[in-house]
């Protein structure tokens, strides 16, 4: 059977064999807990013996053990009796109810408080001695006060174990929070530190190219500038955001948000930096007078109008560049219409990686708002590569 053939748990086998030790230790000395059997001498070893193998499988097998011992125990009441076979069996109880199946674990102290009322009832009506009673007493004492006791530990251990596993999963689920947030955050700096820089960035690529591929005093020198103010912002604009994310002391000050009131001098740095490219650049705020923007929704619109006029500047055929902003109902409706095909323009261009598209479709989601962007025709016959990001607004924010 597969019950023999898993090894028994070290303690099981320390209670075996001092359980058989201590009842031939007994048998020896002439201890017994009755006389007068029809089986003496040495019978009472037979169910000792048993009861002691059993102790090997009170793990393993608690079911299989439990109905043997309770033979084993039957049985030792037709000999003279042993002291020990009654505790070990008590200890069968308790294990059957501890390590046995939840079912067994819920029946056994029920059964064996019925068996205990059952024998009470059965011995009075017998003897018609209130000494009867005694023996449903010693009844649950072995049978019943066991399975009681082996069912609070075992409601006791599956309380701690179900705590444990509760502990478990909450430190897991902090984890996972941890982890979002972490990756949430990394996103956002990376969307910040790319809308911020790549601007001035770019204007630097394509005006450096301009002043090594030029052989034009006039036209160097003026690239010259071009990238001596893009630098110092773009230094000013890293320095701002290094320190966003160092620990903020008590004495400083965090550095404001950019909001939608920076748009014309945003537009007019586009307009210098793309005069060498053939681009123009006209900003039409058509926003009604006295309007007030939540922080979030300034800020996102700001950075997608930042974005669209970097694309521009690298990507953009010769022409107009056009930034658009509506106010109507609970939305902000921001569009950058630029001139696209593949024609050349006098200028050079910068390679783009597309995290910017990828940055402002972002900003426009974590606000719930729309993005779209993508070739067009326009009214002239001419394609224009168009962004279009709708933000909503919440009631009640729209007015100053």
């Amino acid at each position: 059977m597969n019950l023999f053939r898993r090894r028994p748990h070290r303690h099981d086998v320390i209670i075996a064999v001092v359980g058989l030790l201590t009842g031939l230790a007994g048998w020896a000395l002439g201890l017994h807990t009755q006389g007068g059997r029809p089986f003496g001498g040495a019978w009472v070893l037979l169910p000792l013996a048993v009861t002691a193998a059993l102790e090997l499988v009170r793990r393993t097998a608690p079911r299989f053990a439990l109905v043997t011992g309770t033979f084993a125990i039957i049985a030792d009441q037709f000999t003279l009796g042993s002291v020990v076979t009654v505790l070990m069996f008590t200890d069968l109880v308790y294990a059957a109810v501890l390590y046995g199946t939840p079912a067994a674990a819920r029946r056994i102290p029920v059964t064996t408080g019925l068996l205990s009322v059952a024998v009470a009832i059965g011995f009075l009506a017998w003897l018609h001695k209130p000494e009867a009673l005694l023996i449903g007493l010693l009844t649950g004492i072995v049978s019943f006060a066991p399975a009681t006791t082996g069912a609070l530990v075992r409601n006791h251990r599956d309380a701690a174990e179900a705590a444990t596993l509760r502990a478990e999963q909450t430190a897991l689920l902090a984890e996972i929070d941890r982890t979002q947030a972490v990756v949430a955050e990394r996103a956002r700096m990376a969307r910040e530190m790319h809308d911020m820089v790549a601007n001035h960035l770019s204007a630097i690529a394509i005006h450096s190219t301009a002043a090594l591929s030029l052989d034009d005093p006039a036209t160097t020198r003026r690239a010259l500038t071009v990238i001596r103010t893009n630098s110092v912002d773009g230094l000013a604009e890293m320095r701002r955001l290094i320190g966003l994310l160092r620990d903020s002391g008590a004495a400083t000050e965090p550095a404001a948000a950019p909001t939608l009131a920076g748009l014309d001098a945003l537009v007019a740095q586009a307009r210098t930096n793309g005069a060498s490219s053939g681009l123009g650049f006209t900003l039409k705020d058509e926003r009604p007078a006295g309007a007030a923007l939540p922080a979030p929704v300034e800020l996102a619109a700001y950075r997608i109008v930042q974005e669209s006029l970097t694309n521009a500047l690298k990507h953009a055929s010769p022409g107009a560049v056009t930034v658009h902003l509506a106010h109507t109902g609970r939305a902000l409706t921001v569009e950058v219409a630029s001139p696209y095909g593949d024609g050349e323009r006098p200028g050079p261009r910068a390679p783009g990686s597309g995290a910017g598209l990828v940055g402002m479709r972002e900003r426009a989601a974590l606000l719930g708002g729309t993005f779209e962007s993508g070739p067009e025709p326009s009214a002239d016959g001419r394609k224009i590569w168009r962004v279009r990001a709708e933000l909503p607004v919440g009631e009640g924010e729209s007015q100053g």
